[in-house]
């Protein structure tokens, strides 16, 4: 088994683009399990001290996922995952946005469109994520917002859940 799992953040100006892949040191299964499972998503879809909590998730097309993304003071940031198209242990698809408690979207930010894909090698699973801006300047948004530090501490998070679910 490799010691250095794959992390690849990339940014695509021309196209709006965030590209990442990364690899972690489970099954495919397990990794599907810890992306399309409330409960699992829960203990590792926010950088710490944050935490993440899911209001509502109904994992299908057409489903939605509710959620907030709770600080160390208590405040709220809430987003959802409106799931477009699933294809099991795969791929799935869906539109990410900022709203409120109630999944009324956010006329400020624009969401972005997550293409998220799962191939397994050797006991290693890969996932390989394509977030798609409408716009250059919402992309830029996202950057500015932190989100590849984020993102970054949030895989990290799922490495250590990872180890817990074997």
């Amino acid at each position: 088994m490799k010691n250095e799992l794959l992390m690849d953040f990339s940014v695509n100006k021309e196209t709006a683009t965030i590209n990442v892949t990364r690899e972690f040191a489970a099954d495919q299964p397990t990794v599907w399990a810890a992306w399309t499972q409330a409960k699992i998503l829960d203990q590792w879809w926010a950088p710490k001290p944050w935490k993440s909590v899911t209001k509502s998730m109904e994992f299908k097309e057409g489903g939605r996922r509710l959620y907030a993304m709770v600080g160390p003071e208590g405040e709220e940031h809430w987003s959802l995952a409106d799931f477009t198209s699933i294809s099991p242990k795969d791929n799935f698809k869906h539109l990410s946005a900022f709203c409120d408690s109630e999944g009324n979207i956010s006329p400020e930010i624009k969401g972005s469109h997550w293409n998220v894909d799962f191939s397994e090698k050797d006991g290693i699973t890969t996932v390989t994520v394509t977030i798609k801006h409408d716009t250059l300047e919402t992309l830029e948004q996202y950057i500015k917002m932190g989100f590849k530090e984020g993102f970054t501490m949030c895989l990290g998070n799922l490495d250590e859940v990872l180890r817990t679910l074997k």
